[in-house]
């Protein structure tokens, strides 16, 4: 590629005008999609991120700075401007129920995992480029430079996408009996009086008699849904991370805060008319609305002490190809020195992925599940110091050599019926294999 020349020539000039502290050197790139870049790479990690408006794509490999600590988030906002011109850019995600111990199924992605990437490729607008990042800390500038350049080379171009492997179920937590055991629990006047909404979830995990690759699969998911964030996580050959979510957790730029309450579904039929009508009689439901409801007015309440003139947009449906939901837009001003830290500790998870309350929905979510979460529901994104964006990673799956597991939730309150509640967590499976139907 010459782009990798570009920036190995950019090193070479580099040692003779070293600057302590982090240095980005960037570089024209011509690739056609990112994720073949990343399918063709073998320096861990490989990280994917495409926001929903589509106006921003990351690729990004290797690390040359950590973060596991979720308490350490707070350290990477609060920094002036880098001699480099531009701030760096940490990629990773925080668990669902981070506060918990992680089993072995997740121990690779933890309660939390960001890194400062070796190398991105950045795709803005019409504008991609190749980027190499380096910190410098006045002592290991030739073993820096060395390591970027070691990265540099083992660079591969882009490749082609190849048919999906054929998958075959293989189990289900919980059972469809015990799902209707867990709703008539926790819809008793009882239950309801403490935990008034909560979300419960469902793994089902797929065999593959040939190995699975999670960029084929991401890569189809981009065309099957379109309207979604789509993001991968891979720090080892042997498992990673994917999920194609249509819902925003927030976006800042600088004090400028966007969130959202995405609560309340119904199907989609593919036919116009008929899906208007779901739409309309999704935006008059009682049950969908009060679900939207807890939400949005949770998250205005989270809000409180961090923001002002925060403003919510009338009821909206969002549609997607299987499915639809009610949303309402957040806008609001952040306070001055407001963390992303201290956002993420007081917006995830919203009740949208949890319930509400948030302590006893959490509560009654690990008395019951039987599978763990891990960075399902879990709020992936990247932090800078001017902008920040994180999605809320439902429609998601963790993919091994030979199974993929996926998960799926549906929103419990006063109302919920469990053959439908069942029936949605379907609607939400089938977009996520549709992906293999339409191949």
């Amino acid at each position: 590629m010459q782009a990798q020349t570009r920036l190995l020539e950019q090193l070479a000039i580099l040692k003779d005008s070293v600057t302590p502290g982090f240095v980005r050197l960037r570089t024209p790139v011509d690739v056609t999609s990112l994720i073949g870049w990343l399918k063709a790479q073998s320096l861990f990690p490989k990280i994917y991120w495409h926001s929903r408006e589509r106006d921003r794509e990351f690729a990004v490999i290797g690390c040359i700075r950590e973060i596991t600590q979720p308490d350490e988030l707070a350290s990477l906002t609060g920094h002036t401007l880098p001699t480099a011109g531009s701030y760096p850019r940490y990629y990773g995600g925080l668990a669902f129920d981070y506060q918990s111990e992680v089993n072995a199924e997740w121990q690779a992605f933890g309660q939390c995992r960001f890194v400062l990437p070796r190398i991105e490729l950045i795709r803005q607008g019409n504008k991609t480029e190749l980027v190499c990042n380096l910190w410098f800390d006045g002592k290991n500038t030739q073993d820096e430079i060395k390591s970027a350049q070691d990265a540099l080379n083992l660079v591969q171009p882009e490749q082609t996408f190849s048919a999906l492997t054929a998958i075959e179920f293989k189990t289900q937590l919980p059972s469809q009996e015990e799902w209707h055991q867990w709703i008539q629990q926790v819809v008793t006047p009882e239950s309801l009086r403490v935990v008034p909404k909560v979300v419960l979830s469902r793994r089902t995990t797929f065999q593959a008699a040939a190995p699975l690759d999670p960029w084929d699969i991401l890569a189809h998911w981009q065309i099957a849904m379109p309207a979604c964030y789509h993001t991968a996580y891979q720090f080892s050959e042997d498992e990673c991370f994917i999920a194609s979510s249509p819902e925003r957790l927030y976006r800042r730029h600088d004090r400028k805060l966007l969130s959202e309450a995405l609560a309340g579904s119904t199907t989609r039929t593919g036919n116009d008319t008929q899906d208007q009508e779901l739409a309309s009689l999704l935006l008059q439901d009682t049950k969908n609305r009060l679900e939207n409801r807890y939400v949005h007015t949770d998250i205005l309440t989270r809000l409180d002490g961090l923001a002002d003139k925060a403003m919510v947009s009338d009821l909206q449906i969002l549609p997607l190809r299987h499915i639809q939901h009610i949303k309402r837009e957040i806008e609001a001003t952040l306070l001055p020195d407001v963390s992303d830290w201290q956002l993420l500790q007081k917006l995830h998870p919203t009740p949208a992925v949890g319930g509400s309350p948030r302590r006893k929905a959490l509560a009654l979510i690990r008395s019951l599940e039987q599978h763990q979460r891990g960075w399902y529901a879990g709020a992936c994104g990247f932090i800078s110091e001017d902008v920040s964006e994180f999605t809320v990673a439902i429609r998601s799956g963790l993919c091994t050599h030979h199974a993929l597991s996926l998960y799926t939730g549906a929103g419990i309150l006063q109302g919920s019926e469990p053959d439908q509640e069942w029936q949605e967590l379907d609607s939400k499976l089938n977009s996520m294999l549709g992906a293999w139907h339409d191949k």
